[in-house]
């Protein structure tokens, strides 16, 4: 047996797969968001530890037994800030918080070399900018930092005492070095910093420890080796099996990200579009990202007074034909690809009379949809090919919404068994790999095909249309956005 656990941004899971690959139990435990002012996104790091133990320990006792290694994911990006001690300066600084966009200004006039260093440009989401914005506006908490690590890298040093990372998340943190796989000095100096501050880095299956006894007691497991694993991403596509060049995934989680796999290192900064290492020695991936996908729903349940995300999607599903008017622009938490702009809002254009429930949660899923688009498209002008794009995350539970993406995107999509777990799966894939030295080939096999989302020709030339406007939208409101948080 192998577990995976992913730290994400609304709970944490755990999944247990046995040496077929096959998911045998699974647990999550959820996690708060804490947005103190406008365009910040926290979360405390003591917060991401009980919810593990909490997922862990719902996890059958028998299995935990048999578990041979653990391998962990998580939401990338986020700044946890430690002293020397190892103990948190402050709450974390998460992937969808906005505030550090004017130290991405800052950070680009300074080092024009950054794009070919790091094979993206800055953005507020990213970990740099974050340690720019703290030692200009809490000097005392940048002068007392020892460790930066990730989020599921926090939760490594609990487990098992090591500070350690994986190539995949530490992409994200602008001061990787990704053609060459390595921190690299000149993007930490800029930040004021060294590889004194850094965890040391490992390929995505490589062991980095153990288990703490008392934990492994705790547990009821044997003191079993940690792997590196990978940022949430890049193990979702290891549960997927999308490894070979040309393949790709769409992920339906809190945030959505059309993640597309390269046999070698290929930036394209330019439309917004990431260049980060895989979780798996010598390959990379370029990803496009929306900054909220699947919590659109949650947010459409609050607004129309519903019980939860399933009701949202259920009462599509039971209207079941496309948005008369109505356009929603997802830009809850701003926006990355094509964008790059943390003051976009969210927008739901459109409503008259006959607006209801239904109409909203119509709109909510195509303009979600709209933004894949968006997404796809700047992936396609990198010249990059993109030959099957699979579903995963909390999203892909909704085949209603597949049949809306697809036919968006004008692509086919393919659910495959496991799609759900997501991270948590490739997590566990990646722990296997380390544990039994197995090849690529051999662990990152496309789990089996559960249903393909085929697209509708009439409703991609309705919805061809409709993109044109849904994107008129955001060029007509962009400036307002900016004067309304000025």
């Amino acid at each position: 047996m192998y577990m995976g656990i992913d730290i994400g941004t609304s709970a944490v899971k755990a999944a247990v797969i046995d040496e077929t690959g096959a998911v045998i139990d699974q647990a999550s435990a959820p996690l708060a968001i804490s947005r103190p002012q406008a365009l910040w996104s926290e979360q405390s790091p003591a917060d991401w530890w009980s919810a593990t133990n909490s997922a862990v320990s719902d996890l059958r006792l028998p299995l935990r037994k048999a578990v041979r290694a653990i391998g962990l994911s998580g939401q990338m990006h986020g700044a946890t800030l430690l002293d020397k001690q190892h103990r948190a300066l402050r709450p974390a600084i998460l992937w969808n918080d906005g505030r550090s966009a004017r130290q991405c200004i800052e950070l680009e006039a300074a080092l024009p070399a950054m794009t070919q260093i790091t094979g993206n440009r800055a953005m507020p989401g990213f970990t740099a900018p974050k340690l720019l914005w703290v030692r200009a506006h809490e000097p005392d908490i940048f002068a007392q930092t020892a460790m930066v690590l990730l989020p599921k890298d926090y939760v490594r040093l609990r487990m098992t005492g090591d500070t350690a990372s994986d190539m995949s998340d530490s992409s994200g943190t602008l001061w990787l070095d990704v053609a060459r796989r390595r921190w690299s000095g000149i993007m930490l100096a800029a930040t004021g910093l060294d590889e004194r501050h850094m965890p040391t880095l490992f390929e995505g299956n490589a062991i980095t420890g153990e288990l703490r006894a008392e934990l492994a007691e705790a547990w009821g497991m044997s003191r079993v080796p940690v792997v590196a694993g990978g940022g949430d991403n890049a193990a979702g596509a290891i549960g997927v099996g999308v490894v070979r060049a040309g393949d790709a995934f769409l992920s339906l989680g809190t945030s959505g990200v059309l993640f597309l796999a390269n046999d070698g290192y290929r930036p394209n900064p330019a439309g917004g579009v990431h260049t980060f290492c895989h979780a798996v020695p010598r390959h990379w991936h370029q990803m496009s990202v929306i900054l909220s996908a699947a919590s659109c729903v949650d947010w459409a349940a609050r607004l129309c007074g519903l019980p939860n995300a399933e009701a949202v999607l259920a009462l599509a599903e039971s209207r079941n034909r496309p948005s008369d008017s109505e356009i929603f622009l997802p830009y809850l938490s701003g926006e990355r690809t094509p964008h790059n702009d943390p003051n976009a809002q969210g927008v739901l254009f459109g409503l008259t009379q006959e607006t209801a429930a239904a109409e909203i949660a119509q709109a909510m899923l195509e303009g979600v949809a709209f933004a894949f688009r968006d997404g796809l498209d700047a992936l396609l002008a990198s010249g990059a090919p993109i030959e099957s794009i699979a579903v995963i995350g909390g999203g892909a539970r909704s085949i209603y919404w597949g049949k809306i993406l697809s036919s968006v995107l004008r692509r086919p999509l393919i659910y495959r068994d496991s799609g759900v777990v997501g991270p948590a799966y490739g997590a566990a894939r990646l722990a296997r790999m380390g544990a039994e030295n197995a090849s690529i080939e051999e662990i990152c096999t496309p789990p089996p095909i559960r249903y393909v989302a085929e697209p509708d020709d009439r409703l991609a030339d309705l919805y061809a249309q409709r993109l044109g406007r849904y994107r008129a939208l955001y060029r007509h409101l962009k400036d307002l956005f900016v004067e309304r948080l000025n």
